[in-house]
């Protein structure tokens, strides 16, 4: 008698997108866009769709942006860029105009893994937010700060010193009515309460 196939992981959508002025114009090459799926498809077990967007830092058109993610079905949208205290940074504000939920934990826990490698993380102003049934958050421009914050630090010897942000992500969307994320431990183990734990795949 053969035993069954394990079910496949949920198939889950995510919107990915990229603020810059130069980038979206053509000055210099998006790094952001590429750094947030490699990240994302090492990490998850999830067949992923992804949303993918380069924009410039305009606050109604990124605000408009993240609604139109959301009506199009994703459980997840990550933004990088725009989130310092340039004139020209916006994206904090475009995305706590769309909030429906405020999610404060994700940006303190941000600032605090950046301040372990700048001093400067203090004058990063990423944000977390719920609309609908859709977690949306801001991170860092830089594809090393990008990892790092959704990793968090790990001691010498491979074990976690610092939780990264992403740890508590699946079962965030799990809480708001989305697909059931299943991560590769080895890059970041998702944390669940044991009552929310499905059986392994």
């Amino acid at each position: 008698m053969t035993t069954p196939a394990p079910p496949t992981p949920e198939p889950v959508r995510i919107g990915i997108v990229s603020i810059s002025d130069r980038a979206s114009s053509g000055v210099y090459e998006d790094k952001g866009l590429p750094a947030l799926q490699e990240w994302l498809s090492r990490a998850l077990k999830n067949p992923i769709t992804f949303d993918a967007r380069l924009i410039p830092d305009e606050q109604a058109r990124i605000s408009e942006t993240l609604i139109k993610l959301v009506d199009a079905g994703c459980s997840l949208v990550l933004t990088t860029g725009g989130t310092g205290p340039a004139l020209r940074d916006v994206t904090p504000e475009a995305t706590l105009a769309v909030a429906h939920k405020d999610m404060p934990g994700f940006g303190e826990q941000m600032r605090q893994i950046s301040l372990a490698f700048v001093p400067t993380a203090i004058l990063s102003r990423q944000v977390a937010v719920i609309r609908d049934r859709c977690l949306i958050i801001n991170l860092p421009g830089q594809p090393k700060a990008i990892a790092e914050t959704l990793e968090g630090l790990k001691n010498p010897d491979g074990s976690q010193k610092i939780n990264g942000i992403f740890a508590a992500v699946p079962y965030c969307i799990d809480l708001i009515g989305g697909p059931y994320l299943e991560t590769h431990d080895d890059v970041c183990k998702g944390f669940r309460p044991k009552s929310a734990v499905r059986p392994a795949r």
